[in-house]
């Protein structure tokens, strides 16, 4: 018997239409960090009031000296979400216009201070964690999970500009991993991996919360201590180096001794006229510690 044309139109008896997925909705408000010293920070804006600035009690804090303490209000009435500026000294920039207050859309760019930009956005929750992990991917670096390069340096930037405005201590621990090329021309580069993961694992959980700690490049690390003088990051960096000698190493079974170099420079004690200078200071003090037999720490500016 001949097919009949109509074939096409017949339905399966028994079988159930799939649903058609719901579309989540984008009802969660967002405050983005796309530049500043918190650059890739997401703050859901949570309640019927949000306070932003850098002072301890506001509700979303930022790390940056040029907006206010308590610089606005993020005021959320049902749907509808406005933004209050509540007379900060740098005023604030709601897509390219300083305003008083206005209401927020979708999208809108927030500026506070000089240098902090803001982005206003809805998200659902697949969304929240796509963008969490597309800035937490350009912020860290891919093996060890702490910062990158990049992010230490602008953070370097940032932190220098504020303690040479106000004179207060910020100090750099430069770390570098003794023998690190024997572990790889040994035991491999997948031990290698291992052992610097490991590391940069057992660095952070010795750090205290303000210090940023990253990754400067193939087995060296830094450390940014915000507010510590020489002396006190001289001890950071000798906890640093004790932890790391008293922690054990080890990969497929095959131990692997592991000792850290560190050396310290800290402002204004070194008088450093750019974030590049105190670096330089800091990697010279590395070196010496490398020359002088490794496994210590050596700080300059300390008196």
């Amino acid at each position: 018997m001949a097919p009949d044309d109509d074939d096409d139109d017949r339905t399966i008896i028994g079988v159930e239409p799939l649903p058609r997925a719901e579309k989540p909705e984008r009802d969660r408000p967002y405050l983005i960090v796309l530049a500043g010293p918190n650059v890739g920070e997401m703050y859901p804006v949570e309640g019927a009031e949000s306070f932003v600035g850098r002072g301890t009690n506001a509700t979303i804090r930022l790390g940056d000296d040029s907006i206010s303490r308590r610089h606005v209000r993020i005021v959320v009435d049902g749907k509808d979400v406005r933004i209050e500026d509540l007379g900060s000294a740098n005023g604030t920039i709601l897509n390219g216009e300083r305003v008083a207050a206005a209401p927020l859309r979708d999208g809108d760019k927030i500026q506070l201070g000089s240098t902090t930009i803001l982005k206003f956005s809805y998200h659902d929750k697949l969304e929240e964690a796509f963008q969490r992990q597309m800035y937490d991917s350009a912020l860290r670096d891919g093996l060890t999970k702490v910062f990158n390069k990049k992010h230490m340096l602008d953070r370097l930037t940032v932190e220098f500009a504020f303690a040479r405005r106000h004179q207060t201590p910020l100090a750099v621990v430069m770390i570098d991993i003794d023998h690190f090329k024997n572990v790889n021309d040994t035991c491999g580069h997948l031990a290698g991996d291992h052992v610097l993961s490991k590391l940069a694992a057992t660095v952070q959980a010795v750090l205290r919360t303000e210090d940023v700690f990253g990754r400067y490049g193939g087995e060296e690390f830094a450390i940014l201590c915000r507010g510590a003088a020489p002396l006190a990051a001289g001890i950071v960096a000798e906890r640093v180096r004790a932890t790391v000698e008293q922690t054990s190493f080890a990969h497929e079974g095959r131990a692997i001794p592991i000792t850290a170099s560190l050396g310290v420079a800290g402002y204004p004690a070194v008088a450093a006229n750019s974030p590049d200078e105190l670096l330089r200071v800091a990697d010279d003090a590395l070196y010496d510690a490398k020359r002088s037999g490794r496994n210590r720490v050596v700080v300059r500016g300390a008196r």
